[in-house]
């Protein structure tokens, strides 16, 4: 049975980032300076958000969105990881998870600012931009050019990124167990102190008390949720989640309730949970099966809930 966060050798430390909390759950023998611990996990989550808000129009993110196409920008090592992942994975899912949705993000209401139908409609008849094709990335010279105006949104990856910074900075101070968390995207290190994994719940959709659908147990390594259930919109009795389709400039329609996804780092892990809520329970399921990944789709039928995966939840 895990033990609780009231065993003396366990400590619970918790901050705001991005419109949530993230949350670190440690289990070792000997307690870490808490304060010293606290502020740098803190630094950690507030450096990504500087860097990839795009609630924050000062932003590295959003000030290179507004920068003129063609201009090299100099972009701080975080920003830049997440754009050559967010371009890797793109690339993999022939476009499922793509970067260049923040028109139709702020479009929708799913910024700092009400949808706007006028906006919806120039979104939805807009040329589709990828990313793929306009974003030029120079790791040697940490810098970024576009080639065609751009407004990336990296809301689809972004939290798993500062989940494994939290892990970063865990290990940096010297401790090897403990469970690292913002929202849906977790991470593990090492073991519980008595060598169990930890238990990771995977959230039931809808669920007012947040109740969980299935336990993971989870030693080193990451999982991601992306779902229609927590920001979404409800058009003509119709949900529209947050997850943008980038096929059509829109969200998601009669997509999965949630697709959890593990993978060994929680940027991964959160950029392929997007990609296979996009692509939906047929095509998903096909790409991670193809591809060795374990992927949990959690899909409405009716009122109820049923469950289909791959590789470690391949019996649902």
């Amino acid at each position: 049975m895990s033990k609780t966060p009231t065993d003396p050798h366990r400590m619970l430390l918790s901050g705001p980032t991005m419109g949530s909390r993230w949350s670190v759950l440690l289990d070792e023998p000997a307690k870490p300076d808490a304060h010293a611990l606290q502020a740098a996990l803190q630094a950690a989550v507030d450096e990504v958000d500087a860097q990839m808000s795009t609630w924050k129009p000062d932003s590295d993110l959003m000030l290179f969105n507004a920068a003129p196409c063609g201009d090299w920008v100099v972009l701080p090592a975080g920003l830049m990881a997440v754009l050559r992942a967010g371009v890797q994975i793109g690339r993999a899912t022939k476009g499922a998870f793509e970067m260049n949705v923040g028109a139709a993000m702020r479009a929708w209401g799913f910024g700092s600012d009400p949808a706007d139908l006028a906006a919806i409609r120039a979104a939805s008849v807009a040329a589709r931009v990828s990313s793929l094709a306009a974003l030029e990335l120079d790791s040697a010279r940490q810098a970024a050019r576009k080639t065609a105006p751009l407004a990336l949104d990296l809301s689809g990856i972004a939290k798993g990124y500062g989940v494994d910074r939290l892990a970063e900075v865990v290990a940096g101070h010297g401790l090897s167990r403990a469970l690292c968390a913002i929202d849906g995207e977790v991470r593990a290190l090492g073991r519980q102190a008595d060598g169990s994994p930890w238990s990771v719940a995977i959230e039931t959709p809808d669920s007012p008390d947040r109740a969980p659908h299935s336990m993971l147990a989870l030693t080193e390594g990451a999982v991601a949720t992306s779902g229609d259930y927590r920001h979404f919109l409800t058009v003509r009795g119709r949900r529209l989640p947050h997850t943008i389709d980038p096929r059509r400039g829109s969200p998601l329609v009669d997509g999965p309730a949630s697709v959890s996804v593990m993978a060994a780092d929680c940027m991964t892990a959160d950029a392929m949970a997007t990609a296979l809520m996009v692509m939906g329970k047929d095509e998903g399921l096909a790409f991670a099966r193809q591809h060795a990944i374990s992927a949990l789709f959690l899909l409405r039928d009716g009122a109820a809930l049923r469950s289909v995966g791959s590789g470690i939840f391949a019996n649902g």
